[in-house]
């Protein structure tokens, strides 16, 4: 995809008004231990999202009701067993809360969901390695419309815009 491929997606998905991207950037380097299953580490990787991202943008204090996520995952997440259903391990990891959790899995090939997922994700990924590689796109990009919030917390560049 070009540039202005690209900025075309952003443009069009920015003004719809629902619509809000959030990324974890996990700078490995700062972690203190080697990361051993990663089917499990994805697990606690979207429940942070979720902490961190996606729970600060629905002022839960002035509701209590029970919500239903709805997750879209790309099917190379999928691996057999209790311990790595991701459904199974954010009802746990929640379990405080009366939400529910629903996760869909679909193949990247053809779901524009997951497409845009990875579009929105290798962004930022790219923003956070080597700025350059995405600077003209992430200009475009109106910072309502993102949350991206790094792992561990602050870990670096207090002062990109986007952070």
């Amino acid at each position: 995809m070009t540039e202005e491929e690209k900025i075309k997606i952003f443009n069009k998905i920015q003004d719809i008004e629902t619509f809000h991207g959030c990324v974890k950037v996990f700078d490995k380097k700062y972690m203190r231990k080697e990361i051993v299953d990663s089917n499990i580490f994805f697990n606690y990787a979207v429940k942070v999202l979720i902490q961190d991202c996606i729970l600060p943008e629905l002022n839960l204090q002035e509701n209590d009701e029970s919500i239903e996520f709805i997750i879209s995952i790309d099917n190379r997440n999928i691996r057999v067993g209790e311990l790595n259903n991701l459904e199974t391990y954010l009802k746990t990891e929640f379990c405080i809360y009366d939400d529910d959790f629903k996760i869909t899995y679909y193949d990247s090939k053809t779901n524009y969901g997951i497409q845009l997922a990875d579009l929105t994700v290798n962004t930022f990924y790219n923003y956070y390695k080597n700025v350059s590689l995405v600077e003209n796109l992430v200009k475009e990009l109106k910072p309502k419309n993102f949350r991206v919030s790094l792992f561990p917390r602050n870990s670096r560049n207090k002062n990109k815009n986007l952070a």
